[in-house]
């Protein structure tokens, strides 16, 4: 008898499920043709401007991402003439890549231009084909786009060292990935081998109380399971790897070893804490001791 597949989240779930992984507000969404300098041909996403980030999911209910690109450096949109019918092309050039885009049709397109170019230039673009509609949204978003970033300048470094908690111990569960679990090795490996349609990786708190670990697996020409430690270093953490790299977070941590992958590892999310507890694995709130 075939296992049943885990039921495709509402909506609202997913909504819920991306705010786990970033709290950046959303501002468009819909699908691109997507073509960065590492792929060799364009890849269906369907992609989300939050802030002034692009995420790229592999379909519209996907409650996790495969690829992000960070526009708040772009040089310039510039526009790509297209022989196929009824579809806009044009490319972001970005210090360090230049990423072409292709959409399903002209309007998508000039929306996409439009919300892009408000979001980096902090200014409604004048020369974009729009609805009055579709312009009354582009100030609204460069309205909450200007309110973020000063709420961002706004927090200075001080005012956050005065928010430090007096006491040694730092409650782990917000913010963290979704993706995070607290689960023995021995109960990651068992949760990735039986439910491999939910992902293939696992954070979870290391062996010791100041590091995590990271648990994948992956399928190459059999299954395998691999531990990577994370350690707490100061604000940063540290893949220990042949070569260590060091991320300021541990949403960068996850986001790293994705991009390594090209998408092939995949945050393992159940859609509640409650359903991994009726699948025998339990949650319970866990502090870690922090460095000092």
């Amino acid at each position: 008898m075939m296992a049943k597949k885990p039921p495709t989240p509402a909506p609202r779930r997913i909504f819920q499920e991306r705010l786990k992984i970033t709290a950046l507000p959303l501002y468009f969404e819909g699908f691109l043709l997507v073509k960065r300098s590492e792929y060799q041909e364009y890849k269906h996403y369907w992609t989300e401007l939050r802030g002034t980030t692009l995420f790229f999911y592999s379909d519209k209910k996907s409650p996790t991402y495969v690829d992000k690109l960070d526009l708040i450096d772009l040089t310039c949109l510039t526009d790509q003439n297209s022989i196929e019918k009824n579809c806009a092309k044009f490319t972001l050039v970005l210090p360090k890549e230049e990423v072409q885009l292709k959409t399903e049709n002209a309007e998508s397109g000039e929306e996409w231009r439009g919300f892009i170019l408000t979001v980096t230039e902090l200014s409604v673009p004048l020369h974009v084909s729009l609805l009055p509609g579709q312009v009354i949204r582009l100030h609204e978003v460069l309205e909450r786009e200007k309110k973020r970033r000063i709420e961002i300048e706004r927090t200075p470094s001080s005012a956050m060292e005065k928010k430090e908690p007096i006491e040694d111990y730092a409650d782990v569960l917000s913010p963290m990935p979704a993706c995070f679990y607290t689960v023995s090795r021995k109960e990651a490996t068992e949760m990735l081998e039986k439910n491999p349609s939910l992902g293939n990786m696992i954070l979870r708190p290391g062996s010791d109380s100041k590091s995590y670990s990271i648990t994948i697996r992956q399928e190459i020409d059999m299954p395998r399971i691999k531990h990577y430690k994370v350690i707490s270093v100061g604000k940063n953490y540290t893949i220990e790897l042949e070569k260590p790299v060091t991320l300021p977070n541990l949403f960068s941590v996850i986001d790293y070893f994705m991009k390594e992958t090209r998408g092939n590892l995949r945050p393992f999310i159940y859609s509640t804490d409650e359903t991994l507890e009726t699948k025998g694995f339990p949650v319970t709130p866990l502090k870690l001791k922090k460095n000092v």
